[in-house]
């Protein structure tokens, strides 16, 4: 029965409510993070396994300075995997992540108790396609009175002879679990780290990249916190814990079942006594900054998220305490033209007035370059071989595919929902919905696309299920951004891309979504798509359906933004395609109250195919391959520090020279290259918070251009600036320590009168100096950095310098603290999201009309960037 408007409108207004409460929770978190660090090079550890798997060597590639992010494990020595259909059937690794001291019981590798161990949460009871067992991908464990059965539990006795039972979890908080530890409420299958199947190689080897979790992920775990032992305060250390599973069988004997998995959970006593563990050192999760001392706003682009917060935690042990509020350009432009004084210091690609119905505003404005960054197509893909696939392909089945090639029109099929799987369920079994002719001879994804193929030919002998769950669309963020301008840019400059949205197919006859078409005559709603004015990701395609073969009834549609979630930013989804998962709700569930669809989860292991639209920081944070982009040039470029850098000497225009892809014409030049300046109204700030953000740029143009894991150094994802743009940035220090115009106080502003926009000099852009100078400062002893540090290409790590870390508050002296838009922001972004949120079956209001209004918050206070990502059902 159709449902009636007045009830369509209670139910927006709950999704909304909904959507704010939940928001609003998250806006408390965002406000509760952790120090940021990066990758490292020089803390990789090496260890033996023992027993029969004395052969192999397991190395992981950092154990210092740790945040959430993911760490490269990889292996050799050891026996190929062999497969039972689909299945694992013996010689894989299990991987896991434990808290707790050494419990003594390997003395020449010492590690935690199986019982304080993140594991035993795979979805086995939810998913028929999952490639193992109610024993081996779970807590349960086999019993036995024969105390000579290779398999007997030596711990969790039972009065049965043969009876199972489960090795329990035992929280960090004392909190312990004993029964149903599956399905427990501590961690669950959408958010455990936990890795159950990695596959040996033919040669021996093997790897996989594991999502380490702080103590904002995994409070069970409570790695990060401090942590104070004979008066010395140090964060809490935890364990990466390796359980190889070999060939022989509970009693010993070699496993003859080729028909299903070796039985046997690694937390059993027979597979943990051949358990490596490896240390894990993290960073303080908690403030580093003096309670008391007064903050200095910063805010903008998410490019320079995780460099600034690299460089607070360093800064804040120096007196100085910068904020940082995460917020989209366009809307950072225009905060800072009309809010100077309460936002301070704004993150930036372009200058004030630049986009459209824009002006810039009356007085001087003074920009710095501070990071060398820029968007990238990340991916998860694992290897899955046809049945005709040559022998060489198929010894390759399960594991990473390494690198993609992909140009301008590839991206625009994805972007414009343009591949036949994409409006799911509007061609079923050759019956083709109303509207939608267009789609019924397309690819119906991206892996089956010929053009795609030819970049990449593997992928002719590899099966992929082309859904909405895998290859059909990008995930893209929620707001408006420079890198989303960026990329349609880069799109326009590509004739082929132009001529797709303009209605004319490829080669092979595919053609575009005409919800997308730049063609008036072809576009459903008679508007053509403008993409030069376009800084966002739209789902434009209205289509709704009930899934195919759901089941579920006939109200409850999904839409495009179902089928294709938005995720909050772009850190989120490089997480959740590290963690394989869409976060598409597919799966009705008509047991729960109310009746609802459900994540499935992650995909399966072995064939998972998930890519997104992330930074460089990002993706190299949780170790995503990224794709070669073609240039103007009619080269594919990585975006490596070489990319960035040859692309940043193409940057044009006066005062705050920006990378366009149409001109970065140098056949090195990474395509979606991005410049990041430090913008900066010195008329509207006081002369302490001016003194304090030069400062700030004169750290960024010195010390925090030396890529390293450190607190303080620049995270691996961005590229040195050049000595040319360092000197500018310390110019623009001291243009602002010598600016001698109207000013305000920290209370409040007034006007400027007069000056220009100014890129280094002193005001109205002369005066000031180029040598580094000296800081300003408020008498806190904080050293000259000026441009004194040589940035290097070559990442340093010496171990980690400790900072004194307090307990996590607010800042007294600063009422104006951006801590205060965190809940008022994630209740908004909740509000919204929670109007395309699957909270009750029926159609979807319409997100695309809200997305404008959205203003996405994101606060940092010298801790590193929340790591959980959004929840899922």
């Amino acid at each position: 029965m159709r449902r009636t408007s007045r009830t369509r409108i209670r139910n927006a207004l709950v999704r909304l409510l909904a959507g704010a409460t939940v928001g609003a929770l998250a806006g408390l978190a965002v406000a509760q993070a952790a120090p940021s660090a990066t990758a490292a090079t020089g803390s990789a550890v090496t260890v033996s396994g023992r027993g029969e798997f004395k052969d192999m060597k397991f190395t992981v590639s950092q154990t210092k300075n740790l945040t959430s992010q993911a760490v490269t494990v990889s292996w050799t020595g050891g026996t190929a995997t062999t497969f039972a259909g689909t299945q694992f059937n013996t010689d894989f690794v299990q991987i896991m992540q434990c808290w707790g001291d050494d419990d003594g019981t390997v003395p020449t590798n010492p590690g935690p108790s199986r019982t304080q161990c993140q594991y035993g949460a795979s979805p086995t009871t939810n998913r028929t396609s999952w490639p193992g067992n109610a024993l081996d991908d779970t807590r349960q464990v086999f019993y036995s009175a024969d105390p000579t059965n290779y398999g007997q539990d030596n711990r969790y006795g039972a009065a049965n002879p043969n009876a199972g039972g489960e090795v329990p979890f035992k929280s960090v908080d004392g909190t312990t679990i004993t029964t149903n530890t599956q399905n427990n409420a501590l961690f669950n299958y959408n958010t455990t780290n936990e890795i159950d199947f990695a596959r040996t190689g033919t040669n021996g080897t093997g790897k996989e990249y594991f999502e380490v979790q702080t103590a904002n992920e995994a409070p069970h775990l409570g790695c990060g916190e401090p942590v104070s032992t004979d008066g010395v305060t140090r964060p809490r250390s935890c364990w990466l814990v390796i359980v190889p599973q070999g060939h022989l069988d509970l009693d010993g004997k070699p496993y003859a079942d080729t028909s299903q998995v070796n039985a046997g959970s690694p937390v059993s006593s027979t597979n943990w006594k051949n358990r490596i563990a490896v240390k894990l050192n993290f960073n303080s999760v908690g403030t580093n900054c003096a309670l008391g001392a007064d903050e200095r706003p910063t805010t903008g682009s998410e490019l320079v998220a995780d460099a600034m917060t690299s460089w607070q935690a360093q800064l804040c042990s120096t007196g100085k305490v910068y904020g940082y509020t995460e917020l989209g350009e366009p809307d950072t432009r225009s905060r800072l033209t009309s809010d100077a004084s309460s936002t301070g210091m704004a993150f930036t690609t372009r200058k004030l007035g630049a986009d459209a119905g824009t002006t810039a505003p009356s007085g001087t404005t003074t920009y710095a370059p501070v990071a060398l960054s820029g968007a990238v197509i990340g991916f998860t893909i694992e290897r899955r071989a046809k049945s005709d696939a040559p022998d060489s392909i198929k010894k390759l089945a399960g594991t990473k595919v390494e690198s993609l090639r992909l140009n301008a029109r590839l991206v625009t099929k994805l972007l414009t929902e343009s591949y036949r799987n994409s409006p799911w369920g509007s061609i079923i079994n050759g019956t083709v919905a109303k509207g939608y002719g267009w789609a019924k001879n397309n690819p119906a994804g991206i892996a089956s696309d010929p053009e795609f193929i030819a970049l990449n030919p593997e992928f002719q002998y590899l099966s992929v299920a082309e859904t909405p769950a895998t290859d059909t669309d990008l995930i893209t963020s929620l707001g408006h951004s420079d890198t989303a301008r960026a990329i349609w840019q880069w799109i326009l400059a590509d004739k082929d891309a132009r001529q797709f949205l303009a209605g004319v197919p490829d080669d092979d006859g595919m053609r575009v979504n005409p919800y997308y078409s730049t063609n008036k005559d072809l576009n459903p709603t008679g508007i053509a798509f403008d993409p030069s004015s376009t800084d966002d990701y739209p789902k434009s395609d209205p289509w709704c359906t009930v899934p195919p073969g759901s089941d579920a009834p006939s109200t409850a549609t999904q839409c495009m933004t179902d089928f294709h979630p938005y995720v909050d930013d772009m850190h989120s989804g490089a997480l959740h395609t590290r963690r394989a998962d869409t976060l598409w709700k597919s799966s009705w569930d008509a047991l729960s109250s109310p009746q609802a669809y459900k994540s499935p989860g992650p995909q399966t292991v072995g064939s998972r195919f998930i890519i997104t639209i992330t930074d460089a920081a990002s993706a190299a944070r949780y170790g995503l391959q990224t794709a070669q982009l073609e240039n103007s040039a009619g080269k594919y470029v990585a975006p490596t520090a070489a990319g960035l850098t040859a692309a940043a000497a193409t940057a044009s225009g006066s005062g705050v020279a920006e990378i366009t892809p149409d001109s970065a014409t140098a056949k090195a030049a990474y395509p979606l290259a991005e410049l990041v300046y430090a913008a900066v109204r010195p008329g509207k700030v006081s002369k302490a918070a001016r003194q304090d953000y030069a400062a700030l740029l004169r750290y960024a143009s010195g010390t925090g251009q030396i890529l390293g894991a450190d607190p303080g150094k620049l995270p691996e994802g961005y590229a040195p600036l050049s000595t040319k743009l360092r000197a500018q940035t310390v110019k623009a220090a001291d243009a602002l320590l010598a600016y001698t115009g109207p000013t305000s106080t920290d209370g409040g502003g007034s006007a400027d009168g007069g000056g220009t926009n100014t890129s280094g000099g002193g005001p109205s852009g002369s005066g000031g100096t180029a040598d580094g100078g000296t800081t300003g400062g408020t008498g806190t002893g904080t050293p000259a950095d000026g441009a004194s540090a040589t940035p290097s290409v070559k990442a340093s790590f010496d171990g980690g310098k400790a900072l004194e870390t307090t307990a996590a508050g607010n800042t007294p002296a600063d009422p104006a603290n951006p801590l205060r838009y965190a809940v008022p922001a994630g209740a908004a972004l909740g509000a919204v999201a929670g109007v395309g949120a699957p909270f009750a079956g029926g159609r979807r209001l319409s997100v695309a009309s809200a997305v404008a209004a959205v203003r996405r918050l994101r606060v940092r206070r010298g801790w590193s960037r929340p790591r959980g990502g959004a929840a899922n059902g």
